[in-house]
């Protein structure tokens, strides 16, 4: 997905994206960006722990193959050692990290952080709950949009999951201030069909994305 820094002029392009959208609609857009949903420290201990007793045990196997005896003490005590270097490498480069954990676990958690964003950001406290949330999580390669109440009742998921689609594909691009653009022009053009602009409407939330 995206390497590149969002620029002061892509974040002045995506607020004047969210300012046009939100000048035919009633409804609120609110964007958010996360460098990464989690550090996965954790996670990524486990699956080493478990891989180290799998090679482990693998190469005990071995030297009893070739009448080669080891024994016990020193064989935990390199078990414990070959663990310590890999926790401490993984420590050490956080990065990586990610790397260790399955697909399905990073997309649960960038999942449950576009939530945790949705209900933080207060966009799920607009009067009319009109408020949707465009939100990427770089290091997951996810991005989704999560969409409050009032819309749920109109828009089908099918629309938001090609929004996303499209905002992807900008972002696996390294273009993901115009994903983002793109993706408020999409969003705007479904809440102005849905929830035109009334007399009297105020804009409820900021107009800018929000790195985290």
């Amino acid at each position: 997905m995206a390497t590149r820094p969002i620029s002061p002029e892509d974040h002045d392009r995506i607020a004047e994206a969210i300012r046009a959208a939100e000048a035919e609609t009633d409804g609120e857009i609110y964007c958010v960006v996360a460098h990464a949903s989690d550090g996965y420290f954790f996670p990524a201990a486990f699956a080493a722990a478990l891989a180290t007793l799998i090679v482990s045990l693998a190469v005990a196997y071995g030297l009893e193959a070739w009448w080669l005896t080891i024994r016990l003490p020193h064989f935990v005590l390199a078990q414990l050692l070959a663990l310590g270097c890999v926790l401490v490498l993984l420590w050490a480069l956080p990065g990586r990290c990610i790397h260790l954990v399955p697909r399905r676990l990073r997309y649960q958690t960038a999942h449950a952080n576009a939530l945790r964003q949705f209900l933080a950001r207060n966009v799920h406290r607009t009067s009319a709950r009109t408020g949707v949330l465009i939100f990427v999580s770089i290091a997951e390669r996810y991005a989704e949009i999560v969409a409050d109440s009032g819309i749920d009742a109109k828009v089908g998921q099918h629309v938001w999951d090609g929004v996303v689609r499209e905002l992807t594909r900008h972002a696996g691009a390294d273009r993901l201030a115009d994903g983002f653009v793109r993706a408020i022009e999409s969003v705007g053009a479904v809440l102005a069909e849905h929830f035109p602009v009334t007399e009297g409407d105020t804009n409820e939330l900021d107009d800018h994305l929000v790195e985290i």
